[in-house]
Formats: structure tokens, C-alpha cells, sequence
């Protein structure tokens, strides 16, 4: 006799899986939490995916989707990059744990192969070589995951720290740097008692970031068009 499908959708299963990411994070999702919250048994999600790992791919396929459907791209190479950077950062921070689901899988899915096609197509007009052009999609791309994934576990930490030492966790911190040394804390000490720490995660450092790559590939080009230049005067 055939077995019945259940009454879910991978839509639900997917709406599920993004809000138990964001109450437990991935540390501790689990397929069998995710049947709880649908209210179904663990082996009716086999139905639509075969592992967890199946699902991961899918729902970093969505975030995928999500940031091809929100990036228009206009301009020159560096335009199109700081665009690129910025919807990237945008829908990663709307999906709890979207980052590490990307880091974690492959491009398996159609519509994770279109965003590293999109990506690509970027940088397509520059001079650079394929495997230039390549390193450079992955220099930036990671900058923005480990960008996104820094702020939200530097939160994390903080919050666990708020509720360890409650108000007086700040003045902890500052016991500790005042017992060290100008050699072991010095600097450290007055990046913290400025409030610098406090630029981590906004679009100030963000963006500061982004540029930072951005001239390092400007500076690429230009040395390899000098190198070009020599050579044909030579």
C-alpha cells in the first residue's frame, strides 16, 4: 500500500527551518527540532529533502535567489562590486545563519550557480586573467560573509557577556586592561576606551572595507598594465 505524503510543503519546511535558526542557531538545529515544529514525525521531511545537509543546499539556494532578485547591477566594474557587496550583506543579515549556510555548501543548485555566475560577470570587462578574476569574486565574497558572521557572533558574545556580568561588564573589561601592561594592552586599551570597538558591524567599517579591496584590484590592474606597457616599448 502506498504511503501517504504528508499535508507540508517544502515552503512551510523552509519557513520553519529559517525561524528555528533564529531562536537556537545552527549549532543546534536538527531535523528531528524541525519536525517538532512543524508537528509532524522527523521522517516525513524525507518526503522533500534526503539530509540535512539537502536542506542546507536549499535554503542557501533561497538566500541566493533572494540576493539575484535584489541586485541591479549599473555601472563600471567597482560600481558593480560595492553594489554587489552591499545586497549581499543586506539579505545575508535578514536570514539568521544565511552565512554559514553559504560557507557550508557548494554551488549544487541552480540558483546558487547563477549568483557565482553573477559575481563573475562583475568583473568580466577588466583585463584580469580568469584565475585573477576568480580570486577576486572570492576575496570579496568572503569579506562580506566573515563581515556578516563576525557582527553577529561579536553580538552574540556580547549579549552572553551582558548576562553573565550584567551592567558591570564593561567596567570588568576595564579592570582587566588597567592591570596589564602599556606593552601587553596598551593600544588595545585605547582602541577600547575610545569606543572604536563600537564601529565594529556599521556601514562606516563596511564600506571601508569594500574599498580597501576594491583599491588593491585597482592597484593589480595598473601593475600589470605598466608591466604590458614596458614590455612593448622594450
Amino acid at each position: 500500500m502506498k504511503k501517504q505524503q504528508p499535508q507540508i510543503s517544502e515552503e512551510m519546511i523552509l519557513e520553519a527551518s529559517w525561524k528555528l535558526l533564529g531562536e537556537e542557531d545552527i549549532e543546534k538545529f536538527s531535523l528531528r527540532r524541525l519536525a517538532d515544529r512543524l508537528g509532524i514525525q522527523a521522517p516525513s521531511l524525507y518526503w522533500y529533502f534526503k539530509s540535512k545537509q539537502d536542506l542546507y543546499y536549499r535554503l542557501a539556494n533561497q538566500v541566493s535567489r533572494v540576493i539575484l532578485e535584489e541586485f541591479h547591477s549599473e555601472g563600471d566594474w567597482k560600481e558593480q562590486l560595492t553594489g554587489l557587496a552591499g545586497t549581499i550583506r543586506s539579505v545575508l543579515s535578514r536570514y539568521p545563519c544565511s552565512t554559514q549556510l553559504m560557507m557550508m555548501t557548494l554551488p549544487h543548485e541552480p540558483d546558487l550557480i547563477r549568483f557565482t555566475n553573477r559575481m563573475l560577470l562583475c568583473v568580466e570587462s577588466t583585463p584580469l586573467e580568469q584565475e585573477q578574476k576568480l580570486q577576486v569574486v572570492l576575496t570579496l565574497v568572503n569579506y562580506v560573509f566573515f563581515f556578516v558572521l563576525d557582527d553577529y557572533q561579536h553580538k552574540r558574545n556580547v549579549s552572553e557577556l551582558v548576562k553573565e556580568q550584567g551592567v558591570h561588564a564593561n567596567g570588568e573589561m576595564v579592570r582587566l586592561l588597567d592591570s596589564m601592561s602599556e606593552m601587553e594592552a596598551g593600544l588595545f586599551r585605547g582602541i577600547f576606551k575610545s569606543g572604536l570597538f563600537d564601529v565594529m558591524g556599521t556601514d562606516r567599517a563596511f564600506e571601508f572595507g569594500v574599498n580597501l579591496i576594491l583599491l588593491g584590484i585597482e592597484q593589480v590592474i595598473q601593475t600589470q598594465t605598466n608591466e604590458q606597457d614596458n614590455m612593448a616599448k622594450a
